[in-house]
């Protein structure tokens, strides 16, 4: 480590206005950057709004000649495919929402930049993430952005004090309307692109029929949807189709609004309930992952986030291991498997896990 140069820096570019912005500031502070882009997958169909295209790729190109510093494309597609495409897959068909962000960034992207910063000598590692980093007692801290619309510190949950100790996040003390105006008055020509707003490999298609396409070898099949006694109210088109709270598509004449409020991959039954039915006192996470380090007995307040759009509410943890019971203070709506149950305090975050089930 002592041979790492702490001017050089890798900076992941995606060609969007957040790690082109990024880019200036880090130029600003002294930094010899290096731009990246990852080869994610293989675009071999008409792109919709997702990221990482190779037309994405160009931008990032243009900025960093722009800005006169090096450029490289690094090929993960492997990985990818492995750690996140496969991952998807695997969570919808044993019936619960995978959320790709996270596995992809703990396993591909920062991973292939600290490889990247390692190789050239590189201390720092620099991303456009709407999050902060702070020092903390000798170790480095991960915070929610300022802007708490953008904050994308749920999805870094799972980052190693590896990555954290060398990790600048420049924009996650600024808000998005601050930072489009900066790359307006640098005159980028990225600074009214649209941002992302789907996963990118899905490339606007239903992630249902995507499953269906890309693992034919896996059976995908109708089954019933049941109520909470077991009484069979229609058909479903297979579980990949449906999550937790999710109304659109149940298509049973129950003379009332039904919700998804689980999934049985053991019988492949979707059960249905209320909209009341969907309320949770708690849940269950699993494999919980550093920096949370909380072992044994009810360890006090914090606030637990349970998706990326949900505001957040309080909560007491009880921990065991790499396994947290959260109580929330309120009952929650939806609680979801395979999402992520991620964890602050104040606006430091914690750790984080999968959440294995709801506790109504």
């Amino acid at each position: 480590m002592t041979s790492l140069d702490k001017n050089k820096v890798i900076l992941g570019m995606s060609g969007g206005v957040d790690s082109s912005v990024t880019a200036i500031l880090l130029k600003e502070q002294g930094y010899a950057i290096t731009g990246v882009s990852l080869n994610l997958y293989n675009c071999d169909r008409p792109l919709g709004k997702g990221c990482c295209t190779p037309a994405d790729r160009l931008d990032a190109r243009k900025i960093c000649e722009r800005l006169e510093f090096p450029f490289a494309i690094v090929d993960v597609r492997s990985r990818f495919k492995t750690a996140v495409i496969d991952y998807f897959a695997e969570e919808y068909l044993q019936g619960r929402t995978p959320l790709p962000c996270a596995p992809c960034n703990r396993d591909v992207r920062f991973q292939a930049l600290l490889e990247q910063a390692d190789a050239q000598g590189a201390y720092w590692i620099a991303t456009g993430h709407y999050a902060r980093v702070e020092d903390s007692n000798g170790t480095r801290a991960l915070l929610r952005g300022v802007d708490s619309k953008k904050d994308q510190s749920y999805f870094l949950f799972g980052l190693g004090e590896d990555i954290l100790q060398r990790l600048l996040l420049p924009i996650g003390g600024y808000r998005k309307e601050e930072v489009r105006q900066l790359a307006k008055v640098w005159h980028l020509p990225v600074h009214d692109k649209p941002d992302s707003q789907e996963l990118c490999f899905l490339s606007g298609e239903d992630h249902s029929h995507f499953i269906r396409e890309n693992y034919s070898e896996r059976t995908i099949a109708p089954g019933d949807f049941v109520d909470r006694e077991g009484r069979v109210l229609g058909k479903h088109r297979g579980l990949p189709a449906y999550t937790i709270g999710q109304r659109r598509g149940v298509e049973v004449n129950a003379g009332r609004r039904l919700y998804v409020t689980a999934l049985d991959p053991s019988a492949n039954r979707i059960v249905l309930g209320s909209k009341e039915s969907l309320m949770a006192k708690g849940l269950v996470a699993t494999g919980v992952q550093p920096p949370l380090n909380l072992r044994g007995g009810d360890r006090g307040s914090y606030t637990v986030k349970i998706r990326s759009t949900h505001p957040g509410v309080g909560a007491t943890l009880q921990c065991d291991a790499d396994t947290v019971t959260v109580h929330f203070s309120e009952p929650q709506m939806a609680v979801t498997p395979g999402q992520a149950a991620v964890f602050y305090q104040g606006e430091k975050l914690i750790g984080g896990g999968w959440i294995h089930q709801a506790l109504c």
